[in-house]
Parts: structure tokens; C-alpha cells; sequence
């Protein structure tokens, strides 16, 4: 007996026969075409096979629950007609089924061909995976042939979203290579992207929750990368087809997240606008307490009116918050607040289209298209985020580091002034200490050497004491630390070597300018005064000369003294130097004390040049 025999006896009734001949007309393809099929029997019963004895009626396709049995579960028989489609070659057929909300089978002349998991609670979730089911050649009959749908799912009361509630869509029928595609492009759309997208979130998200968990100060990016977190587990239903747990829990768990992401959304939008609002600290974990108990309070059969309500309430609590950031980014003129208006924007009519749609039902692409807006746009807020938190860290970084060469400087600067006023302080005692040790010398030593002068019979003793006297207020005025001026330099030291030498017999000769406006500092004053002395004690006692001149000029930023005389110069010792002996070393020492320098110039018969050169900014100072 063949098998379209066997199809027609299991048939209950000749109306039956005719109404499906009925509905497999309109579906009558061209040849390699695909059919489109928009009717069908249905009738419901949890019965191994489509319930004959059932009131089967004519329902289009898709057929939502919702509307055509409002209130009622599954299962659900679906069964059409249709005429063996001429393929060419070895081409198989293959049906497809853009939506079969949670659950079904499907039967070809009464044979299993495809069961899509559980058939029972906990039913495997297909409600958004697109099916392609191959139709074994060898079961398909030369002329009418019968295709079953069991449908299992859950009515529309005891479901959040419509999209989850029972339903089939239509069926195409016709090549697999043809539907093949087409179901790709769909399994893309639907369930692919919506991982994809997921599963960024989710690292995201984390990553970002403990970025700001350990930098309090930006507690936005927790609040972001909860509600990252949170929104990727609302796709959890597309990695775990099968939950195993009451379907209604499952529900429970699913609507009681919206609280608790309006949370993080309202937290994120407040805080990002650096806002701390101690209202919204206080009753928003309220509210997440208070929607899932409304929830149990209410039961599995209000669940759909009330989580639309809750809906409606949450979505204006983050349009409040969003309007809130905006305003205070437009205030504060900020340049990235076009960027966040057009998110914002883009996120709330993607929200108005999902919910019209589930109130008007119809195709679910609309919805599904709006589903796929937010975590892409969840996806471009959190990368521009964890852009500004980079270039916060590196302007921060680079302030660290300009804060750490302002403070190297400033310790620098620091230890500098303190090297100064330790300095300054040495300087003040050392002055101290000088004026005490001049007081000392000029009211004691001082009074007894002029006492041996006014006193002292004794000529030689008398002039030794004036010797040592005049040394004396030498010292002192050294050690006073008060500046001469030059010109009167000039004229001391010109009174007391002419004097000298012509005491001596010699003729002196002095040249110097007479204007200079420059101050010889103490020190300078006391060491050229013994150079000038020391050399006109030579002149005296060992050049054997008649004549001596002394020559003083300003060049070059240096102070010059020459002393030069006509005797008999001197006699260069064994070993050449002309510093042995007559105090040459010592003048030599105390140029070298003032950074200058003594060249003495000698040869026997030709006389001696004592050339003393002084730089100006060692030794002068700029007259008031």
C-alpha cells in the first residue's frame, strides 16, 4: 500500500480533504519556485499527531496567540497542504519558518521530519531562531501532500514582551539552496548580531564596572558598565535555548531586570553630569524591591499588563534623566553634547518602535531591528567612555609629570635659597666676628702702639711702632669690609709711594686718570696696597735705581697697576726663578687671591716691571 494511501485513510472526513485542497491552491508554485503559504487548519491538543477529532479551523498566517486565541496555551497543530514542487535534478525541498514562538515539530505526511528540542516545560526557546527543515524526497507524495506544525508556547498574560508569546509565522516552501540563504541572512539579523553585541557588552561592561568600583571619582563607568552588564543578560535567552526552571520564573527573572537597569541608566545619565542626587540614591533600590514584589503579588497571569506598565513608568524616569544630562551639557557648553543628544535620541525612538509594535503586533522585523539599536549604540557609548578615561589618564599623567618637575624645581629653588641664606648667615657672623676682631685690635693693640710712638724715646722703636701701627689700620680697614672708591685709592697709595721714594732718593714718577667712578672693595684695597708696597720696599732696598714709575689704567674689564724702575734688576737665583726671595711669591699669592695674576719682568742691568692685573667684577664695584 503506498503512502498516499495510507495519508488518505488517516484523513477524518472528505470536508477536511476539501479544505485542504483548498488551501494548498493558493499556494500552487512555478516550477523551482518558493511558496508562500498564509492559511492553514489549526487546532489545538497535546496529541501525538494533528488531532483529527479536533474542531480544526482556518487561521491565517502568521497566526499570533495573543489575538486569534487570547488567554490560551499550547500546543497547537498547524497543518497545509501542498503539491509535489517539480525539482530540477537532485534539488531538495526544504520549508521555512521565520518564527515558531517557543517550540515546534513539524510532521510531513505524518513522519517526524524536525523536532526543535523539548516539547515540554521547560520547552526549548526558538522563538527567535528562523528554522530551515529539509523535506526527505522519499516522503513527499506525486500530488497532495499534508505538512503538521506543532507549536508549543506561552500566552501572551504570562509573558513580558509579545515577541515571546506563542505564535507561527508563514511558511515558505520550496528549494533548500533558495530558503537556505534566506535563513542565514535571518539567523544573522535575529540571533548573531544580538550575540555578537551581547557578548561586547558583557566584557565591556565588566571592564568598565571595575574601572569605576576602583576610581571613585568616576563612578559613571560603573553605572555604565552595570547597565552593560545587565542589558547583555536581557540576550541571555539567545545562548540558553533550554533554562531549566519553571517558565514563568524564568519570566519573573527576565522583567524584574527593567527595574534594576533603569537603575544603572538613571545612576550613569545623573552622574555623568556629575550630579549626585541623594532622592534618586534612596528610591531607586526601592523600586528595584518594589517591581519584582508587584510582580508575585500580581501573578503569572497579569505579568504582561503589568510589566507594560512598569515599562512605561521606568521608561519615563530615564527620559526625565536624559533630559536632566542634556540641559546640564548644554549649560556647560559642552562640545560633545550634540554626540550624547543624538544617542539619546536615537535610543528613545528605537524604544517608541518597539513599543508600538508590541502593541500592534504585526511583523516582528520593526522590533527586532529596534532591538539591535540600543546595545549598538550601548557599544559606541562605551568605547567613546573608555576614550575620554584614556585621555583623561594621559592628560592626568602628564600633569604628573609637570607636577613633578614643578616641584624639582621648586626644591631645587628651595635648597638654592637656603644654600644662600646659610651662606648669608656665614657672611653675617664672618662680618660679625671681623668688626669685633677690628674694634679689638684698633681700641687695644692700636692704643698701645701709639702710646710707643708718643712715648718712646727710642727713634728706631718709635718709627718700628708706626710701621706696625700704620699695618695695623691696614688690617682694620680690611677687615671693616667698607668699599673705597677708587680715585681716593688712588690718591693714598700716590702720597705714600712718592713719599717713600723720595725719602729714598729716588725720582717717582705717577700716572693715572683722575675721574673713576668705580668702588675698590676692602679686600681689594688691602691686597693691592701691600703688592704696592712690597714692590716699592724692592725699589728701595735692592734695584740700586735713580728713577720709578708707577702706571695705573682701566681696560678691557680689568684693573692695571705697573710698577716699573731703572736699577740693576734681579739676579736670577740657581734654578731661573725670579719669585726666589723679595716678596715676589708673596705678591704673586695675593693677586692670585683676588683671581688675578703679578708678572714680574726682570734682567740684570735692565731694571724691573712689576705688571698687576685685577678683573674689574672681582675687585670694583659699581659706584652709587
Amino acid at each position: 500500500m503506498s503512502l498516499y494511501a495510507v495519508l488518505l485513510r488517516r484523513l477524518s472526513s472528505l470536508p477536511t480533504l476539501l479544505l485542504l485542497a483548498l488551501l494548498a491552491l493558493p499556494a500552487l508554485p512555478a516550477a523551482a519556485q518558493t511558496l508562500r503559504i498564509t492559511s492553514a487548519l489549526a487546532a489545538p491538543g497535546d496529541t501525538p499527531g494533528f488531532p483529527a477529532d479536533a474542531a480544526a479551523r482556518p487561521v491565517s498566517l502568521p497566526d499570533d496567540w495573543s489575538r486569534s486565541r487570547p488567554g490560551a496555551s499550547g500546543p497547537v497543530w498547524y497543518r497545509v497542504g501542498f503539491r509535489a514542487p517539480e525539482r530540477p535534478g537532485d534539488e531538495l525541498s526544504a520549508l521555512y519558518i521565520e518564527r515558531a514562538c517557543t517550540n515546534l515539530e513539524v510532521y510531513l505526511n505524518g513522519q517526524l521530519v524536525f523536532s526543535g528540542g523539548r516539547m515540554r516545560e521547560p520547552l526549548t526557546n526558538n522563538c527567535g531562531q528562523p528554522q530551515l527543515v529539509t523535506l526527505p524526497s522519499a516522503l513527499i507524495a506525486p500530488e497532495l501532500n499534508t505538512l503538521d506544525i506543532k507549536v508549543a508556547g506561552q500566552p501572551l498574560a504570562r509573558v513580558g514582551s509579545r515577541w515571546r508569546a506563542g505564535g507561527l509565522s508563514a511558511l515558505e516552501l520550496g528549494p533548500q539552496s533558495q530558503l537556505l540563504h534566506r535563513q542565514a541572512r535571518q539567523h544573522t539579523f535575529a540571533v548573531a548580531l544580538p550575540q555578537a553585541l551581547s557578548a561586547t557588552l558583557l566584557l565591556m561592561g565588566s571592564f568598565m564596572f571595575v574601572l569605576g568600583t576602583i576610581n571613585r571619582r568616576e563612578s559613571h563607568l560603573a553605572c555604565f558598565g552595570a547597565l552593560s552588564v545587565l542589558w547583555s543578560a536581557l540576550e541571555a535567552r539567545l545562548w540558553l535555548r533550554t533554562v531549566p526552571v519553571d517558565p514563568a520564573v524564568a519570566e519573573f527573572l527576565l522583567c524584574s531586570l527593567l527595574a534594576f537597569i533603569t537603575l544603572a541608566a538613571v545612576q550613569f545619565l545623573l552622574r555623568y553630569a556629575q550630579h549626585r542626587s541623594r532622592v534618586a540614591d534612596r528610591l531607586l533600590p526601592l523600586q528595584c524591591a518594589a517591581m519584582p514584589a508587584s510582580l508575585v503579588l500580581a501573578g503569572p497571569t497579569q505579568l504582561h499588563a503589568l510589566t507594560m506598565l512598569w515599562s512605561l513608568v521606568l521608561g519615563l524616569q530615564v527620559g526625565a534623566a536624559a533630559i536632566y544630562y542634556l540641559r546640564a551639557q548644554w549649560r556647560a557648553h559642552s562640545r560633545s553634547s550634540w554626540v550624547m543628544a543624538a544617542t539619546l535620541g536615537t535610543l528613545a525612538l528605537a524604544g517608541l518602535v518597539e513599543f508600538v509594535s508590541q502593541q500592534l503586533g504585526g511583523s516582528p522585523m520593526p522590533a527586532q531591528a529596534a532591538r539591535l539599536v540600543a546595545p549598538l549604540m550601548f557599544v559606541v557609548v562605551g568605547l567613546r567612555l573608555v576614550q575620554q578615561h584614556g585621555r583623561a589618564l594621559q592628560e592626568a599623567e602628564l600633569g604628573r609629570a609637570h607636577l613633578e618637575e614643578r616641584v624639582r624645581e621648586a626644591t631645587a629653588e628651595i635648597e638654592r635659597n637656603f644654600r644662600q641664606l646659610a651662606e648669608l648667615r656665614v657672611e653675617q657672623i664672618t662680618e660679625r666676628e671681623r668688626k669685633r676682631i677690628a674694634a679689638d685690635l684698633h681700641d687695644d693693640l692700636g692704643a698701645k702702639l701709639l702710646t710707643i710712638v708718643h712715648t718712646s724715646d727710642d727713634q728706631r722703636i718709635s718709627t718700628l711702632a708706626r710701621e706696625a701701627l700704620e699695618e695695623m689700620r691696614l688690617s682694620v680697614r680690611g677687615l671693616t669690609g667698607r668699599a673705597v672708591r677708587i680715585a681716593d685709592a688712588l690718591g693714598d697709595w700716590r702720597a705714600e709711594v712718592v713719599n717713600r721714594l723720595a725719602q729714598a732718593g729716588i725720582q717717582a714718577e705717577w700716572e693715572a686718570p683722575e675721574d673713576l667712578t668705580q668702588m675698590l672693595s676692602a679686600r681689594a684695597f688691602v691686597q693691592t696696597t701691600r703688592i704696592l708696597r712690597e714692590a716699592t720696599s724692592n725699589i728701595i732696598k735692592h734695584s740700586g735705581g735713580s728713577h720709578a714709575s708707577v702706571t695705573c689704567t682701566v681696560a678691557d674689564g680689568d684693573f692695571k697697576l705697573v710698577v716699573q724702575d731703572d736699577g740693576d734688576g734681579i739676579k736670577i737665583e740657581n734654578d731661573g726663578r725670579l719669585d726666589r726671595g723679595h716678596g715676589m711669591a708673596t705678591m704673586k699669592n695675593r693677586a692670585k687671591q683676588l683671581q688675578g695674576q703679578c708678572l714680574v719682568e726682570s734682567s740684570p742691568g735692565r731694571g724691573t716691571v712689576i705688571r698687576l692685573t685685577i678683573p674689574l667684577d672681582r675687585a670694583l664695584e659699581a659706584a652709587p
